[in-house]
């Protein structure tokens, strides 16, 4: 770990002085800012790191030298007072080393489908959107439906909104999967429980030039937008459905006035389904033995069961229950995500740590 540190120190430092020197490519100044002020916090606990270890080793020297039982027991103090915080200091030195998704501070579009189960799927998937409606007000993020396909009594067979908030991604990553809810449907007469799932895809907004789709790509269709039941609620057709060739990805898009709009909304869910298709590939090809099984993108893996007789929220991958669904529904989910990044965590420590051997 030290020769990695020293060779981190050794890059800051070259960066210190090409900035010192400066010169008229404000975009290559900009670029070394940035990679400079990404360092910094890593060198310093480095270099706090290396004179506890420095003080640490004359401390011991001194207590073993010194005949003065006042010095020495001074030294003793200081010895044990280091012998915490040294390794406080590389657990977190470890973790600022650990590999970063560099989405994490995106922006992200969730869709949610319903899955089996018919129109209780789609009153679940409506609970789902409010729940993380309700999580998004709480962390102070911005929410913005992009397109919906809902059923009459509520419920919804699709719906796309955008979350908008420093580090959305970094949260609702782990929320990707089946989620399954067991309760008594309000149009079951028996009393019996039935049990429904739906479908949360959790994807990293994506800007033009990180993923570029050609137009040749992508066929465009247009038609009237309709609503719940139906209905048209667009005399003009400005409803948009994109699909993509290579892929064969669609994406409809149809809550925006105009064409224009929902072409641009379209477009952006498609980059964000293709970067992830992208991004699923890279992972696999790269951990073949150690895959992590938390923000890995499984769709068929049923993360999570909402037990309403019993008013428990269970997270499978972490074994984590809550006792208080009505709670999580409106939106408390902190302490599943907590959790899931805690171990995701622990996953990437380990990673980087058979790295280094």
């Amino acid at each position: 770990m030290l020769d990695k540190l020293a060779g981190i120190e050794e890059r800051y430092d070259e960066l210190n002085r090409q900035l010192m020197e400066g010169g008229s490519n404000y975009q290559k100044v900009a670029d070394l800012n940035k990679e400079r002020a990404d360092l910094e916090a890593l060198v310093e606990k480095t270099r706090e790191y290396r004179s506890a270890l420095h003080r640490l080793e004359e401390t011991q020297t001194l207590y073993e030298s010194e005949s003065d039982e006042e010095m020495r027991s001074l030294a003793e103090m200081e010895i044990a007072e280091l012998n915490e915080k040294i390794p406080a200091l590389e657990k977190t030195i470890k973790e600022m080393l650990a590999p970063k998704d560099p989405r994490d501070e995106k922006n992200v579009i969730v869709e949610i489908r319903a899955g089996t189960g018919g129109d209780e799927a789609a009153l679940f998937a409506a609970d789902l959107f409010r729940m993380y409606n309700r999580y998004a007000e709480r962390q102070h993020w911005k929410n913005e439906v992009l397109s919906a396909s809902e059923i009459g009594i509520g419920g919804f067979k699709e719906v796309t909104f955008n979350i908008k908030g420093k580090g959305a991604y970094s949260k609702l990553k782990y929320e990707s999967g089946v989620h399954r809810v067991q309760r008594v449907p309000t149009t079951e007469s028996q009393g019996r429980i039935h049990t429904s799932t739906a479908t949360v895809v959790v994807l990293a907004e994506v800007e033009d030039f990180e993923i570029y789709v050609p137009e040749s790509d992508v066929t465009i269709e247009v038609y009237r937008s309709a609503g719940a039941g139906g209905q048209n609620v667009q005399k003009n057709s400005t409803a948009v459905r994109l699909h993509h060739i290579p892929t064969g990805l669609v994406v409809t898009c149809q809550d925006e006035r105009s064409q224009l709009q929902n072409k641009l909304r379209a477009m952006s869910i498609l980059r964000a389904r293709l970067f992830e298709m992208e991004e699923l590939k890279r992972r696999s090809e790269l951990e073949t033995e150690r895959r992590s099984q938390v923000g890995s993108g499984e769709r068929s893996e049923k993360i999570r069961t909402y037990n309403y007789p019993q008013s428990r929220v269970t997270d499978h991958r972490v074994n984590l229950s809550s006792y208080n669904l009505p709670v999580v529904m409106d939106g408390d989910i902190e302490m599943f995500i907590e959790e899931l990044s805690t171990r995701d965590e622990a996953d990437r420590l380990s990673t980087g740590a058979d790295e280094d051997e």
